[in-house]
């Protein structure tokens, strides 16, 4: 039997994995001032190309749709588990009972009742395939919901093109080796993204 996964390892893993290019052409540079902007977190550097960076273990904290589909994910691999575990006593029960009776059974009866065994076993293999199969194929669904989310919400939040590049950065897994938190833009991310949500949910 498979022990149970954490869901949190197949979510957001192209987010860690790579970069999100935010734009194809460097943002135009600020000739008047270096400061930052405005209600960003970024500055405009000297030279014209501005990276930012969304710190992904933040958006997996605060996203609400990332916590209410996570959620909802754990819930389905439990029931999984609770049903394939449920189903494993039965068929052991069954043949702990087939070995209390073995003694009274013609040959005949013996080779049946293990024909039997032997074939729920291999049926009960095959919905645990195909039972994890499935919830494989949703959480596959779930991460390229997810991307396309945060691919969508970026064009938009840089539609002014600020920014060059947008970075992910993950503790721990991650290739960004320094960090300056003046270049990250995870809250306005987090926020525009909650929002955006509850704004589609009113629709």
């Amino acid at each position: 039997m498979r022990t149970k996964q954490i869901v949190k390892s197949g979510l957001l893993a192209a987010f860690a994995a790579g970069t999100f290019m935010a734009c194809q052409q460097p943002a135009k540079k600020d000739t008047e001032s270096s400061a930052p902007a405005a209600g960003t977190s970024a500055s405009t550097a000297s030279n014209g190309l501005v990276i930012a960076y969304v710190d992904i273990d933040t958006v997996e904290a605060y996203y609400n749709y990332f916590k209410q589909k996570k959620t909802e994910l754990e819930t389905k691999q439990q029931a999984i588990e609770n049903e394939l575990q449920a189903n494993v006593r039965a068929l052991q029960n069954e043949a702990a009972d087939f070995q209390r009776k073995a003694n009274g059974m013609t040959q005949s009866e013996g080779e049946a009742a293990q024909r039997t065994l032997y074939q729920k076993q291999q049926q009960l293999e095959g919905k645990a395939q195909n039972m994890r199969a499935q919830y494989a194929e949703q959480e596959n669904k779930f991460n390229e919901e997810l991307q396309k989310r945060l691919n969508d919400f970026l064009e938009k939040f840089n539609s002014d093109k600020r920014y060059a590049y947008i970075m992910s950065y993950r503790t721990g897994a991650s290739n960004i080796l320094f960090k300056d938190k003046k270049y990250d833009i995870t809250p306005e991310v987090i926020k525009g993204l909650n929002e955006a949500d509850a704004a589609n949910a009113k629709k």
